[in-house]
């Protein structure tokens, strides 16, 4: 089954979102750019080698090549644009797959595709499992699922799930006899 309007929404804007993310880093690939990378100073207040001492931060500002940003950016790029191809045919495990990576890629910047990745394969399970997605529909299902389990055990004789799937005629039914050619031969038993 495809997605629902709720879900192809949700990652239409996920996939925006990547190309905004996208868009950011864009200006990095054809300049060399100045970053500022950041530590905090040690309880003497001492910064590591090369970062200087800034409103009681240590900073270092370096030089990056476009070629540092270029990884990245076709990664953000390639994979948003697959999320927006995935919503537009409704396919729920390319968007899942491609939003969980995308997310595991970007660290704490990509929780929210992490998040829709996550919705989507507990939205799918449950699909899959109570033929409805929603948490209300769900739960209903799983309470009438276990009340059938319930009754159907309450009528098997005995009440044991082995005898309620096991036939009547699979218990007076002989063993086959052994086979002259696999069995190996067995020594008598003392008494």
């Amino acid at each position: 089954m495809g997605i629902d309007n709720v879900e192809r929404r949700a990652s239409l804007v996920a996939g925006a979102i990547a190309l905004i993310l996208a868009a950011i880093i864009s200006p990095h690939l054809f300049k060399n750019t100045w970053v500022t990378d950041t530590a905090k100073p040690s309880k003497t207040g001492v910064c590591p080698t090369g970062y200087d001492l800034v409103h009681a931060v240590c900073q270092y500002r370096h030089l990056t090549h476009p070629s540092t940003w270029l990884p990245q950016f076709l990664e953000i790029l390639i994979v948003g644009l697959a999320i927006l191809f995935f919503a537009w045919r409704r396919n729920r495990v390319g968007i899942s797959v491609a939003s969980l990576l995308l997310g595991l890629a970007l660290g704490v910047v990509g929780l929210a595709f992490v998040f829709l990745g996550g919705w989507l394969v507990i939205r799918a399970f449950r699909l899959q499992r109570y033929g409805d997605a929603s948490f209300s529909g769900s739960a209903r299902r799983a309470k009438e699922m276990s009340r059938e389990k319930r009754a159907a055990r309450a009528a098997s004789p005995r009440g044991s799930r082995r005898d309620a799937k096991m036939p009547a005629k699979a218990a007076s039914v002989a063993a086959p006899s052994p086979s002259k050619r696999y069995t190996p031969k067995q020594r008598a038993r003392r008494r």
